[in-house]
């Protein structure tokens, strides 16, 4: 299977698998295997971060955020490889595979006492920065940010409203991260398809000719909760690189409607067509020829 970026269910598993070893805990010693990851680490890294307490560990789009006593918030990216590894702690999750400790690609250790989380990434995509809390909307990383799908202001007409002269197909319309923080190309996929609607349709459609959500609008945003929500329930999903904080492997893939599914049937009981595979933006768009339209 294909190799794929961790979008928003898998970097909240993550979130959620660290967040009981983090969160309340004192970082007594930071351990860095080698300057930089994708971008350097932070100025004097290690000194703002030792002797700080995790307040608490939250997530926003595709970034973890780890804010500290003291007011800084430590920003976090996975990239296409990176992963937490707990060490000393009791595994939480339900999903228990055996998992590579290559430590070689062992970049970032935080020593919590009571154990140790580490942060391993073969491929060095990923990255760690620092914000003051208080101005975490001015970080370069964050702050043309859109929506999230999963908070309270996602609603039909808040999707209409961005919608507006959107002059794009619909597939390109939920990509875009100012408009919509942490959507990518599989849950967009599936949330389409749960929608039934055509990845290549007009995204204005959403907004109707007042400018108001349609039929369409509402159907979209209850698939796109629907399909993060299942995703996040089931671990997220593995293709190659992910695996949640325990080691363990997501198994949403086992549950795809369309996505990398070209040629099979659509799973959908009341519809006869076939899955298929077109290219836009130079991804790959899965979805059924007959039910989406």
């Amino acid at each position: 299977m294909a190799r794929a970026m961790p979008e928003l269910p898998e970097v909240e598993t993550v979130r959620r698998g660290l967040a009981p070893a983090m969160e309340g805990r004192r970082i007594e010693a930071l351990s860095l295997n080698r300057a930089d990851l994708r971008f350097p680490f932070p100025e004097d890294f290690r000194a703002r971060v030792e002797g700080r307490t995790v307040l608490s560990l939250g997530r926003r789009a595709k970034y973890l955020l780890a804010a500290l006593e003291g007011g800084e918030t430590i920003i976090m990216h996975l990239g296409m490889s990176g992963s937490f590894r707990l060490e000393g702690f009791a595994a939480p999750g339900a999903f228990h595979h055996p998992r590579g400790k290559d430590a070689v690609h062992d970049h970032v250790t935080f020593d919590l006492g009571a154990g140790r989380v580490v942060y391993n990434d073969p491929r060095r995509f990923g990255f760690m920065a620092m914000q003051r809390t208080d101005r975490l909307g001015d970080n370069a990383f964050l702050a043309k940010l859109g929506i999230e799908p999963l908070g309270p202001d996602f609603t039909p007409d808040a999707l209409a409203r961005l919608a507006r002269g959107a002059a794009t197909p619909l597939k390109a319309f939920l990509l875009d991260q100012g408009r919509i923080a942490g959507l990518g190309n599989i849950y967009v996929c599936e949330a389409l398809h749960g929608a039934r609607l055509s990845p290549a349709a007009s995204a204005r459609a959403l907004a109707g000719t007042a400018g108001k959500p349609v039929a369409a609008t509402k159907a979209l945003v209850k698939a796109i909760r629907a399909t993060l929500e299942a995703a996040i329930e089931a671990g997220g999903s593995t293709l190659r690189d992910h695996r949640q904080a325990n080691g363990a492997l997501g198994y949403f893939q086992h549950r795809f409607a369309v996505y990398d599914r070209e040629g099979q049937a659509c799973p959908r009981k009341d519809c006869a067509g076939t899955i298929r595979r077109i290219v836009q933006g130079a991804r790959s768009t899965f979805f059924c020829d007959t039910c989406q339209r």
